[in-house]
């Protein structure tokens, strides 16, 4: 049986289904046995759903951040 923090180390993995089939399977075992580390994943699971919901930001090409700075340092250079 894995650890709690052989768990916690394979959380991400397990959440994004990156584990193979035996790892799932120790993972889910502990999961049977532990009420913290299932609080851990409920807590994680939460994070991610909250995560998908933000808006997106918006993308800036490296030309318009470029001339972005240039005009900040501009406007803050002594004349």
């Amino acid at each position: 049986m894995l650890t709690c923090k052989e768990q916690v180390a394979r959380s991400s993995d397990y959440l994004d289904g990156q584990l193979s089939f035996r790892e799932r399977l120790m993972v889910r075992h502990h999961l049977m046995f532990c009420r913290n580390c299932r609080r851990f994943i409920r807590q994680m699971r939460l994070m991610q759903a909250t995560l998908r919901a933000l808006p997106e930001p918006p993308v800036e090409g490296v030309e318009a951040l470029a001339e972005r700075l240039a005009e900040q340092r501009r406007k803050d250079s002594p004349p």
